[in-house]
């Protein structure tokens, strides 16, 4: 991670290195915070945050999910973010705002405890490699099972339930895999350990639901969107494991993500063993829409 010059905090900017929090807040102990991931790209105009409406006020509905009252308005978070990414001087960057509950009480029950509010932005690559952007990864089904809606709420960012993600991350990476793809307590294909899945067959492109237990995520919903106005038929229905064998091709899509192929599913390769067209093009439309070149999504770019 290459640091920058401030993070915001609660309305100050305070600089990178002094940026810190006790080590009792109450969210380190239990995970009682929530967070979004959320791109700023150079555009042809210049710099510009992606869906950045979309992801404060899912942080909104995130910390009303998990009780959590948050003192700033989206607007304000909006101002926080952008005035942070002028002050770091980032034309590109990576902006990750966390709601936690800090100090108070350790226990269970955190009435009382208050809420604090935090951004920081930083350059920051692909996710998954530049080699896997261009050239695919390998991923396997991981022996862990994604959270269940019985049990937490899987469409609200909560920081707690990512020791689930890291789970599957580990054991992918420890069995020489890129990433992990989760399937649901009822055996569907829910989603990556950080990213939604699209699955290619017969040119028809489809993606786990939201019913599923999956993030209903902001990329997602783009990448559905840019390639059903290309033209191609988009259906959200239940995956097996078998239609992950069976595929033509697969993507992951996520903000750290973006649009990263998938080459090699438990060892077998997907279609070709190569990104396939359909891959390439949400890959290029993708591109074109957060670097401001299509000028049919440039209301999702918001200027700093």
């Amino acid at each position: 991670m290459e640091p920058s010059r401030f993070i915001w905090m609660d309305g100050k900017l305070v600089p990178w290195d002094d940026a810190k929090v006790h080590v009792l807040v109450h969210a380190l102990h239990y995970g009682t915070g929530v967070f979004e991931g959320i791109r700023a790209y150079d555009t042809v105009d210049g710099t510009a945050v992606f869906r950045h409406r979309e992801h404060m006020e899912r942080l909104h509905s995130s910390a009303k999910a998990y009780g959590l009252e948050l003192e700033w308005t989206v607007d304000e978070l909006l101002d926080a973010a952008r005035l942070l990414i002028k002050e770091n001087e980032l034309e590109a960057c990576y902006i990750r705002p966390v709601v936690y509950l800090g100090m108070g009480s350790l226990g269970l029950n955190p009435t009382g405890v208050p809420t604090e509010t935090s951004i920081a932005t930083w350059r920051w690559g692909a996710y998954l490699g530049e080699e896997g952007l261009l050239n695919g990864i390998k991923v396997r089904v991981s022996s862990w099972r994604r959270l269940d809606h019985q049990s937490f709420v899987p469409n609200a960012k909560g920081t707690g339930g990512y020791i689930n993600s890291v789970l599957a991350k580990r054991e992918a990476i420890r069995d020489g895999y890129d990433e992990a793809i989760l399937l649901n307590m009822r055996g569907f294909v829910a989603e990556g350990s950080g990213e939604n899945l699209f699955v290619v067959r017969n040119g028809v492109v489809s993606t786990p639901p939201v019913s599923a237990g999956i993030l209903d995520g902001i990329t997602r919903a783009t990448v559905m969107e840019i390639l059903a106005d290309d033209g191609y038929e988009i259906v959200e229905h239940e995956l097996t494991r078998s239609d992950l064998y069976n595929a033509d091709e697969m993507f992951f899509s996520g903000t750290a993500a973006e649009v990263t192929p998938i080459r090699e599913v438990d060892a077998r390769p997907v279609g070709t063993g190569k990104p396939g067209p359909v891959t390439k093009r949400a890959q290029e439309l993708f591109k074109d829409t957060v670097t401001g070149r299509l000028e049919r999504y440039r209301h999702w770019l918001d200027f700093v």
